[in-house]
């Protein structure tokens, strides 16, 4: 069965991208596991800090919360899916990791913002450094965003340098074929200023993994790299843009999104992160 593990900190963005996560698990007849990562609060009134609150009792407040969102979980869905939870203790990266390593989820699923005292952990400034962190595959959804009719038309972005060292193929293959959907596969360039030697070797490499999957290409001339895919992705209704967190920064906008790129924040497409095999 394929679990998905939704990271949560029970915001409103976090239930939104629980609500997603319902819906894919749907869609792939999998389960859901919840997970909060919690720390000790601290009070710095003093010169030595103080503990707010013991770690029984945080544990308990954490399980207590995470049960209350199973329940709506379970009701939600007639009590026909896998629904388990998870409180942990610790650093969100780190934990998150060892859970992964643990399930081995089809991925991880968590929100953009937050507002609550993890924003910056999960949902914050740091949420870049929590999603290159892990080595499984991350979701990142959108304020406000839904599932929708389901993925249908997959979008990912290349820049044609070392395909065979970097690009996860594999990872990319299975994520297309479990949705059954359509590959897109982006290049942004500018009068073909990225354009080297051995660009055609790398697209016939590249042609040659996904031939099966019969991708449609798209050579969008852009002076920006991530604004071209950007653009493409919501022109053309991409349900789930792949990134490869090491060669785009499409992250750091998504979480720190500035001037003409507001949009993104509310409208734009999921992200599924998927790190280079040299990662």
């Amino acid at each position: 069965m394929k679990m998905i593990l939704v990271a949560t900190d029970f915001s409103a963005v976090a239930d939104n991208a629980l609500n997603y996560a319902i819906d894919m698990a749907r869609a792939l007849h999998g389960g859901i596991e919840l997970i909060n990562v919690y720390s000790i609060p601290l009070s710095y009134a003093s010169d030595v800090p103080l503990m707010l609150m013991s770690p029984d009792e945080m544990k308990k407040e954490s399980e207590e919360h995470l049960k209350k969102v199973r329940d709506r979980v379970l009701a939600a869905t007639d009590g026909k899916m896998v629904v388990k939870y998870e409180a942990r203790m610790g650093n969100p990266a780190d934990e998150l990791e060892k859970r992964c390593n643990e399930l081995l989820p089809f991925a991880v699923v968590l929100g953009t913002t937050g507002k609550s005292a993890l924003e910056k952990t999960f949902f914050g400034s740091t949420s870049l450094a929590v999603v290159r962190h892990l080595s499984h595959p991350v979701i990142v959804v959108p304020p406000a965003r839904r599932f929708g009719n389901g993925v249908k038309r997959i979008g990912f972005a290349c820049d044609f340098k070392a395909v065979a060292d970097s690009i996860p193929v594999t990872a990319i293959r299975e994520k297309v074929k479990d949705f059954n959907a359509e590959l897109h596969i982006l290049n942004v360039d500018y009068h073909d200023r990225h354009f080297k030697p051995d660009t055609p070797e790398e697209l016939f490499y590249l042609h040659s993994s996904f031939a099966d999957l019969k991708p449609a290409y798209h050579f969008i001339n852009h002076r920006d790299v991530e604004d071209g895919i950007l653009e493409f992705a919501l022109e053309n209704n991409l349900d789930l843009l792949i990134v490869v967190p090491k060669t785009h920064s499409l992250l750091g906008r998504i979480f720190k999104p500035a001037s003409t790129k507001q949009l993104i924040s509310q409208t734009f497409v999921p992200l599924l992160c998927i790190h280079s095999k040299t990662e």
